[in-house]
This record gives C-alpha cells, sequence and structure tokens, in this order.
C-alpha cells in the first residue's frame, strides 16, 4: 500500500475508535515521503532528533506541526524552540525551565508533554505517576509562563503481552483523569493523552489516548 492508502486507513481506525489524533513519525524518511502524507491531508509530524527535525522544518511547508518526541537534551532545545508545535518528552524540571527560558526569547508559548514513566523496561524516561500527582501540588510548574502543560504522554513496555501493555496505559490514563479533576496551575490543562505507537496505538486508543505516534503504519517498515 502507498503512503497515502497507509495514511487513510489508519485515519478509519482511529476515527473508529474516537476522535484520536495522529502524529506521524517521520524519522528516517525523506522529504519527498513526508510530502506524500502531507498531500494526503496530514499535517502532524513527529521526529525524534533535533537535527532531523531543524533540517525538516526549513525543506518543508510551513503549516507542518512538528512534534518533538524523541529524549531532549536541554542544551538542543535552543535549536528547536523558534518553531516547535508541541514536545511530548518533558521528562524533567530541569528540561521544563530550559523550554520556558528558550520560549520566552522567541515570545512563545511551546505547548509541552509530561512524559510519565509507565513501562517496566529500565530505558524509558520521565516521571513516576506518584511524582507527576506531587508536582501538580507545588507552586513549581505556574511560574513557566512560556510553557503551556497540554497533557500527559507515556511509552509502554515493548512485549507482546497485551495485557501488560493495557494495564500501563490504564494506569496512565487514570492519572490523566485524577489530574484533570483536580485545580490545575493556569498554565496546564490536561487535554491531550499522547500515548500509543505502531505496535500498539490501538490499544492505546481504547484505553483513552488522544493522540497516537505511528511511523511504521503509515511509512512502511524501516529498511
Amino acid at each position: 500500500m502507498s503512503i497515502q492508502e497507509n495514511m487513510k486507513a489508519l485515519r478509519l481506525k482511529a476515527g473508529e475508535k474516537g476522535n484520536c489524533k495522529i502524529v506521524a513519525v517521520s524519522k528516517t524518511k525523506t522529504p519527498a515521503e513526508i510530502m506524500e502524507a502531507y498531500n494526503a491531508g496530514q499535517r502532524l509530524f513527529g521526529e525524534n532528533k533535533v537535527q532531523e527535525l531543524t533540517d525538516k522544518y526549513e525543506k518543508l511547508p510551513k503549516d507542518i506541526e512538528w512534534h518533538m518526541i524523541g529524549h531532549l537534551q536541554r542544551n538542543k532545545v535552543k535549536y528547536i524552540a523558534p518553531f516547535v508545535s508541541m514536545i511530548h518528552s518533558v521528562d524533567s524540571v530541569r528540561l521544563l525551565e530550559e523550554i520556558n527560558k528558550q520560549a520566552a526569547k522567541h515570545g512563545r508559548t511551546i505547548r509541552c508533554l509530561l512524559q510519565a514513566h509507565i513501562a517496566e523496561e529500565e530505558t524509558k524516561f520521565g516521571f513516576a505517576l506518584d511524582e507527576l500527582k506531587a508536582l501538580f501540588e507545588t507552586e513549581t510548574l505556574a511560574q513557566y509562563e512560556n510553557v503551556y502543560i497540554a497533557g500527559l504522554m507515556g511509552m509502554a513496555t515493548f512485549t507482546d503481552d497485551e495485557s501488560q501493555i493495557r494495564r500501563e496505559f490504564r494506569a496512565l490514563k487514570n492519572t490523566f483523569e485524577e489530574l484533570k479533576s483536580r485545580p490545575l496551575p493556569p498554565n496546564a490543562a490536561m487535554e491531550e493523552l499522547s500515548m500509543g505507537m505502531s505496535g500498539d496505538y490501538l490499544i492505546a486508543i481504547e484505553e483513552g489516548s488522544t493522540m497516537v505516534r505511528v511511523g511504521s503504519a503509515i511509512f512502511g517498515e524501516r529498511s
């Protein structure tokens, strides 16, 4: 199937199960491949690496909303601060502080998702769920006026055990709902829950994801 056909099929699946946004993960993909998805109506694209993201931003249409979905180092924030639409992978207060500082330099407010660590693997970054809840009980977040916390992001364990994946997504959804019911700082709201990738996005949508990050289901397997 072509990228356009994949895009159409994915929209149908996501649409059937609720109003879920699709972030097309375009890492390692050429501008030509990205333009195929763009011409099929896709406008949200996600990149894992800052260098690749800035290169593509320069070359591609300016109405693309670029999402940073990979682990982000503080010293790289300045390169994407002028244009990035959303950063999914905010995994520490120090990173949030840097995003706020760089956003202020450009007179922007950058939309961010706080990354929760829900997987059993050691390699995944993020806040523990209890840590997240505690963070919203402090004055910390309110001081970052150039950041808007739009919700949470999480990655499930890479496993074939669907019940485990479902359990991890559900734990994140429960935290999301709990925070949604609380009074939040003026620069925060629980609007987006980014969970689910090519291998587990259907489970994620069933468990309440509002945003899935999908690459190979659109562009085909990486060679």
